[in-house]
């Protein structure tokens, strides 16, 4: 297995128990084919730039341990999730 990490951005505008719905989906997508290492939710961030007319995005990371078609299946499922507005997945291994 390798280790992974996922940084997505969601809507700042979304009720907290969406936002808690949207990691736990990502979570459980994660945990079908691997496991959760760490959690770190940065919250609420001014972007760099305007993505969708928004100039703040609620900030998540999520560090991985999975198997290499892993990070394809949850890139997918966060690309067609409404609330999700950017995902970035890298692997942490040379």
């Amino acid at each position: 297995m390798k280790k992974y990490e996922v940084m997505f951005i969601l809507d700042s505008s979304l009720a907290d128990e969406q936002k808690a719905a949207l990691i736990d989906m990502a979570k459980a997508v994660i945990a079908e084919n691997g496991e959760v290492t760490k959690e770190d939710v940065w919250g609420v961030r001014k972007l760099a730039y305007p993505i969708e007319k928004k100039f703040d995005g609620y900030y998540v990371v999520l560090e991985f341990n999975a198997n290499p078609e892993l990070p394809k299946e949850l890139e997918r499922k966060l690309r067609i999730t409404d609330g999700v507005m950017r995902q970035l997945i890298i692997c942490k291994e040379d």
